[in-house]
This record gives C-alpha cells, sequence and structure tokens, in this order.
C-alpha cells in the first residue's frame, strides 16, 4: 500500500480523505475503484458529517470530487430538523442556576463537547454573564487528555482557539475529591462525562444530584434511547427513576439542548449534497426511520440525484457503475 499525504491506494482501489467538521480527526472518505474494462465506481462516505467546526477550518469538497459520478452514504442524525429550528438555551439555564444559588451539572462528551463547552464558558465570563468567582470544577479522565491534546499536540487547531479555557477552572482527578465537590452546597458548575450520562464521573454526580432541588443537570448532545440521559430527559418531575438498581425522585431541573451538535442539520445535508452535479444515488444511514425517511423525501425534492434509497437492518443496497439493487440482509435477529 502506497501512502500520499490523505491517499491510500492498493491496486484498483484508491481512498481519500476529506477534513470533516464533526471532530478533529475526522474525515469524509472517498473510495474510488478502478477495473480496466469497467466504468468506476465512486463512493462518498461523509460518516457523522458537519460542514464546520469552531477550533478549526473545514475546506469544501473539492470540486474534482463534486464532478464525479457518484454514489454518496450520508448521515441522516438531524435530517428532521434545520438549524434555523434549534433551541438555543444553554447560557440562559446556566445563568439562571448560579444567579439562583445552583449547582449545574453540564454533561458532555470526552472529545470535541467537552472543550466547546468550556469555550462557552469563557465567553460567558467575557461577556459578564458569568462571574469569574464562579468555580467551574472539570472531571473525566479522557476529557482532560483530550483537553491537553488541545492546546499541546498541534491539532490544527486556529491560532486564537487555543486559549479556551475559562478561568477560576478546576480538574478533579480523584474520587476524594469529587465527593468534595459533590457535597459542597455553594454555586458551582461541574463539567463532566459522559455525554450521555450513563459512563464516567455521571455515574456518580447524578444519583447524589437528582433528588436536589437547587440541582441543574444540563445535557449538551444527543442521549441515545436506553442511555441514563434519555430516561432523565423522559421522566416527570417528582417521579420515580431508578438509577443503578436505586429508586431515586426526580426533584433536580433536567434540560437539553441541540445548539452544540456535532451533526449537520437537514438544511446543511442537503446542501452539502446540492453541489454534486453527477449524483447516482444517495443512501441515507445513520438516523432514527423516521429522520432518514424526512431527508430522503426533502432530498428527491431538492437534489438532483438519479436515485435515493434508505439504509435499513432489514435489506442493504448492492451498488455498481450500472445502479442499484435493493436485497434483502442475511443478518437474522
Amino acid at each position: 500500500m502506497q501512502i500520499q499525504r490523505n491517499i491510500f491506494t492498493c491496486g484498483n482501489i484508491k481512498v481519500t480523505f476529506f477534513k470533516n467538521g464533526h471532530l478533529i480527526g475526522a474525515a469524509v472518505i472517498l473510495v474510488q475503484i478502478s477495473y480496466p474494462g469497467c466504468d468506476d465506481i465512486n463512493l462518498l462516505f461523509t460518516g457523522d458529517y458537519n460542514n464546520k467546526n469552531i477550533f478549526f477550518n473545514v475546506p469544501k469538497i473539492p470540486k474534482w470530487v463534486t464532478e464525479l459520478p457518484i454514489t454518496i452514504i450520508q448521515e441522516s442524525t438531524y435530517g428532521y430538523m434545520d438549524s434555523s429550528e434549534m433551541h438555543k438555551c444553554f447560557k440562559k439555564n446556566i445563568k439562571s442556576c448560579i444567579d439562583n444559588q445552583g449547582t449545574a451539572l453540564v454533561l458532555v462528551f470526552s472529545l470535541g463537547r467537552a472543550q466547546e463547552i468550556l469555550y462557552k464558558l469563557k465567553k460567558m465570563q467575557d461577556e459578564e454573564i458569568l462571574d469569574k468567582r464562579i468555580p467551574i470544577y472539570f472531571d473525566g479522565k479522557l476529557a482532560i487528555k483530550y483537553t491537553g491534546m488541545y492546546i499541546n499536540d498541534e491539532l490544527g487547531i486556529k491560532k486564537q482557539m487555543l486559549d479556551f479555557l475559562p478561568e477560576n477552572l478546576i480538574f478533579i482527578d480523584n474520587s476524594v475529591s469529587r465527593r468534595e465537590v459533590m457535597t459542597d452546597t455553594t454555586p458551582k458548575i461541574i463539567v463532566t462525562t459522559s455525554g450521555m450520562g450513563t459512563y464516567g464521573p455521571a455515574q456518580s454526580y447524578i444519583p447524589e444530584y437528582i433528588t436536589r432541588k437547587n440541582i441543574l443537570i444540563h445535557f449538551t448532545g444527543y442521549t441515545a434511547e436506553g442511555t441514563l440521559g434519555y430516561k432523565l430527559k423522559n421522566a416527570e418531575d417528582g417521579g420515580i427513576i431508578e438509577i443503578r438498581g436505586v429508586m431515586s425522585k426526580k426533584r433536580a431541573q433536567v434540560e437539553y439542548t441541540t445548539e452544540y451538535s456535532a451533526h449537520a442539520k437537514a438544511d446543511v445535508i442537503i446542501d452539502f449534497l446540492k453541489q454534486f452535479t453527477d449524483l447516482k444515488l444517495i443512501l441515507f444511514n445513520h438516523g432514527t426511520n423516521d429522520s432518514k425517511k424526512m431527508i430522503a423525501e426533502r432530498a428527491a425534492k431538492e437534489v438532483e440525484a438519479k436515485h435515493i434509497g434508505i439504509l435499513g437492518r432489514q435489506y442493504f443496497f448492492r451498488v455498481d457503475a450500472y445502479g442499484l439493487e435493493k436485497t434483502l440482509s442475511t443478518k437474522f435477529d
């Protein structure tokens, strides 16, 4: 295998990686298959996709790619929502909690979301929305490690974004310190993992805080069905929740926002697809059935594509240079 920058070749197959705004290190992947006597096959996998990131610049897909006869396998996590439909509530909720002498527990993903939330808290301080004397605790080994990499490891982050840590930031590195933080009743902010509440230090904080009235538990990203975050979001105020085998009464305020999502919304997905001039096929995946169906129907109206398909558990598509064939899956439940 020969490697040249972001291009990998092996025989008749070439793979090219393009920068993706979803996370540091994420890529949109072009697979080109070429055999003598056969038409070329070009497959573009978006993976989890976003067209922007506050920490680094995201170049547009080159023109030579957008002009290829191509099949795109496109994620559709937020295929049901446009960017304009996002409800921005994080700053307001945090301010209200602190102004009322409460504690805000902010759940983040280790890579990307943790660093962005720290930056947003710094901006709140700069804008005098948040008092710099309010302690901000940062917990989660992996999140702390990634934050150090952001600052020290030359990951292509814009120079002006390297200074993203808020003032009065305190790192939590052991369970003793964590217990001291939880027993302290003064106003504070705790930024911790995991983003869906099921793993990491959140397993200690949530059972302790869910029963307290002066607590805000704020999720900053997607919470999948079956996770603790999903359970908390859907529980009624004052309702009983089972957490790790213990029944607890939900007294804390639980909030959720999509404003920091690392996934493109439906309007961004459509704009991304529109730039391709010879779309043979679009296959939507990585979304709920409803989300995939909604974005597929919208793409059929707004995007020039020969075929549009929806990937599901019961079937898949075989793709060649001549078109596609829908096939029953060989996987049995």
